[in-house]
């Protein structure tokens, strides 16, 4: 019997974020998904090293692929360090990797990396959302209400 996801996931120690995909996406549902890294790629996001900003996530088959993603190699490591910007392989499970291909296929919606962090176990994950593209005037509509909420607040905290 499978437990149910929580709504927020157990983040420990967040490494990366992608602070402008909520900004240019409309996320729909957020997964999260384990990343199969070697050692030193461990190590160096350990460290707090690497960034997503750039990254994206894409349907090879039966398997999800973080692509882009930059994880800087290891100080320390030798010559069997990693190579910076390789495809690295998302663990999920297969139903989940089946809804996600078929809404990308279907819905031309797109899989975006939020944010990549250590849970409390100590497991590298990503959250991964599935999103679609903002248009310009999508945008200008979200600084509007996000103004709006923040005006909004500021004049309930000086009244109150």
């Amino acid at each position: 019997m499978s437990r149910p996801k929580p709504a927020t996931f157990d983040k420990k120690k967040i490494v990366a974020e992608n602070r402008k995909a909520r900004f240019d996406y409309s996320i729909d549902t957020v997964y999260e998904a384990g990343i199969a890294l070697t050692g030193t790629e461990v190590k160096s996001l350990r460290f707090g090293e690497g960034s997503i900003a750039e990254s994206y996530a894409e349907v090879k088959g039966e398997e999800i692929w973080l692509v882009n993603a930059n994880v800087p190699e290891f100080s320390h490591g030798n010559r069997f360090n990693h190579e910076a910007k390789r495809p690295r392989k998302l663990l999920l499970h297969q139903r989940e990797i089946n809804k996600l291909h078929g809404a990308v296929a279907r819905e031309g919606m797109t899989l975006v990396p939020l944010s990549v962090y250590f849970n409390s176990r100590g497991r590298a994950k990503v959250e991964l959302a599935l999103a679609k593209g903002r248009k310009a005037h999508d945008k200008r509509e979200a600084i509007k209400e996000r103004d709006w909420k923040r005006e909004a607040g500021r004049i309930l905290r000086d009244r109150g």
